[in-house]
């Protein structure tokens, strides 16, 4: 059951620097001295920023990545029930965001292990921000799929979101991907992101058609996370408005009620939908 936990040990979940060590927050040195054990990704980038901030690697160091979460998450999960401290970071920012993570703590959550976070640094949000863009509803992409076919397929997807779409690319295919997203959509507002939190952090903010077009005109560098406005709801016309009441009124809505139902639905004032429910109600 939630809110049950078993032995004494716990699995945290501490994000890391993306760039500027100083990102590193106290709770998150903390909890990395104190570890038994550290699962990170690369233990060689892991071993060079515990150097950097004083803490002692040690012989604390194992290997949990994308590739063998599931074959270490058990190993994960008998550490924490034996009563160990087990952390658990990626080579840069939030484990479980775009990162390994996901399944480990699924798998120590279905156990009834205690899991708790040092949160910090996360690529994603820091670009979401940054953007301009709305924040009240967003999804992450993670990374634009490098398969030709698989992209297409992926950006089409992104034709019919409403949400604020953030997603990670390579700054080798970004040219592509912008160009392949300017054919479909090209004044859909959009930020390119780069090396966030670093010497030569960048923010540039336009139409798809015009960061298509400085994309194209030389080598971007640095790690990139492209940020895309959610499309717009097309207007509901007065038959969508009118067939939408018809069916709630039909099931014994109050006329209020089915007003304020339908203008959240279909994206349009209240008084638009109320006044047409009552011309409803007075055919009928």
């Amino acid at each position: 059951m939630d809110g049950e936990h078993r032995g004494g040990g716990r699995l945290v979940l501490v994000a890391t620097p993306i760039g500027n060590l100083g990102d590193l927050s106290d709770r998150a040195r903390r909890e990395l001295e104190r570890a038994d054990v550290i699962y990170c990704e690369d233990t060689r980038r892991t071993r060079v920023l515990l150097s950097a901030v004083g803490i002692p690697a040690g012989g604390r160091l194992r290997t949990l990545n994308d590739h063998t979460e599931s074959e270490v998450a058990p190993e994960v999960l008998a550490r924490v029930g034996a009563g160990e401290e087990v952390a658990l970071v990626s080579d840069a920012g939030t484990p479980g965001v775009s990162d390994p993570g996901v399944r480990v703590v699924a798998a120590a959550a279905a156990a009834g292990l205690a899991i708790t976070m040092a949160p910090g640094p996360s690529a994603p949000v820091m670009a979401l921000v940054l953007s301009g863009l709305p924040t009240d509803r967003c999804v992450i992409e993670g990374f634009v799929p490098r398969r030709a076919g698989d992209r297409t397929r992926r950006i089409e997807e992104w034709r019919r979101e409403r949400r604020t779409i953030v997603a990670l690319e390579s700054p080798q295919r970004l040219a592509v991907t912008l160009e392949e997203i300017a054919l479909l959509d090209p004044a859909r507002r959009a930020a390119v992101c780069r090396e966030l939190t670093k010497v030569h952090e960048e923010v540039r903010r336009g139409t798809v058609a015009e960061l298509a077009a400085w994309a194209a005109q030389g080598e971007v560098r640095g790690e990139v996370v492209l940020v895309l406005a959610g499309v717009s709801a097309p207007e509901a016309s007065d038959e969508m408005v009118a067939d939408a009441l018809r069916e709630r009124l039909a099931r014994g809505e109050r006329v209020g009620e089915a007003a304020t139902a339908v203008a959240s639905e279909l994206g349009v004032p209240r008084r638009r939908a109320y006044e047409a429910a009552l011309e409803l109600r007075r055919e009928e």
